[in-house]
């Protein structure tokens, strides 16, 4: 069996053939943004005791990727306890902790292992949806990865959007 890691837990609100409408609560994230070099390497270094408390912090999924202001941006969801108690302060200055804002969010799932053109791909086609139910996007897309590298098979990748959303209560 594989290791299992705490996620993001989100609410699926509906459903529309390709298309989920998702609920996310607030949540930690650890964001980091990099010219060159990996993000990844930043935020697994701070998870892996490169902080205030030299605490090691479980890794969670999803990964956020996204390029930001020609960087490539990166974020860790911290674990839920995070929301309770302080994450540790990071010890380099290229880690910023903060809270998510809860939000509406439209998402489609894709395969593989991701690369730029099934980025580009999946992402035209979560907008071709998004316009087709009449939604309106309110950020940019974001790249979720949910498996280790090492993961071959099954493997889980979606873009996520969020959406002006208004539940029929």
């Amino acid at each position: 069996m594989g290791q299992r890691y705490e996620s993001q837990p989100y609410e699926v609100l509906q459903s529309m053939g390709d298309l989920e409408i998702r609920f996310y609560p607030a949540a930690m994230m650890a964001k980091t943004k990099a010219n060159t070099g990996n993000p990844f390497s930043t935020l697994f270094r701070y998870i892996s005791g490169a902080n205030q408390n030299n605490e090691k912090i479980e890794m969670t999924t999803p990964v956020y990727m996204y390029p930001e202001n020609g960087t490539s941006a990166m974020e860790f969801v911290l674990p839920k306890k995070y929301m309770q108690q302080d994450a540790p302060a990071p010890s380099g200055t290229n880690v910023k902790i903060y809270e998510s804002k809860p939000g509406y969010f439209a998402a489609v799932r894709y395969s593989g292992y991701s690369n730029a053109s099934k980025v580009k791909t999946h992402t035209d086609r979560l907008m071709g949806e998004i316009q087709k139910h009449n939604l309106k996007a309110i950020s940019n897309p974001v790249v979720l990865s949910y498996d280790s590298p090492y993961k071959v098979l099954n493997r889980r990748n979606e873009i996520l959007v969020e959406v002006s959303y208004t539940t029929a209560d």
